[in-house]
């Protein structure tokens, strides 16, 4: 009976180790996984924060797609883009307290929509805003760029 009973009830020190065994699986895994996505996280943002490599040509029609998409729907503005506000050099401060020369904070891509703008769409009588749409544990986060052409 003791051999029968000594495999349908495992030794508690036994189990003990099984489970902090399955338990650093786990944390394993998750490290693992956490260490990926930072890896994913930063190559996005080195790539977002060097130019997009599209001609002026491109990036019109791209923009000419958004909007006149937005108009179909009856929209009078659109959010064409988000971005981490570490593509701004000074993590989003500017934008987040609407300093005169914000613009001047942007880099790469985030940038670019900026001239972009500038250049075709704002002598159109286009607006752009870029905003901190996110705030993490209280800190400035994702920004977000907006094209309008309402009132």
């Amino acid at each position: 009976m003791a051999a029968n009973l000594d495999s349908l009830i495992p030794n508690a020190t036994q189990i003990r180790k099984e489970a902090a065994l399955k338990e650093a699986e786990k944390a394993e895994e998750y490290a693992r996984l956490a260490a990926a996505a930072e890896a994913e996280k930063h190559a996005l943002i080195e790539r977002l924060s060097k130019p997009s490599g599209k001609t002026e040509e491109e990036k019109i029609q791209l923009a000419a797609t958004v909007i006149q998409r937005a108009v179909r729907n009856g929209l009078t503005e659109v959010q064409v883009y988000r971005f981490p506000n570490t593509l701004c050099t000074d993590r989003g401060r500017a934008i987040n307290q609407q300093e005169a020369g914000w613009e001047n904070t942007l880099t790469g891509i985030p940038k670019e929509i900026f001239q972009l703008w500038t250049d075709y769409l704002k002598p159109r009588g286009y607006r752009i805003s870029y905003q901190i749409i996110d705030f993490p544990g209280g800190i400035p986060g994702d920004i977000g760029v907006t094209i309008s052409w309402g009132d």
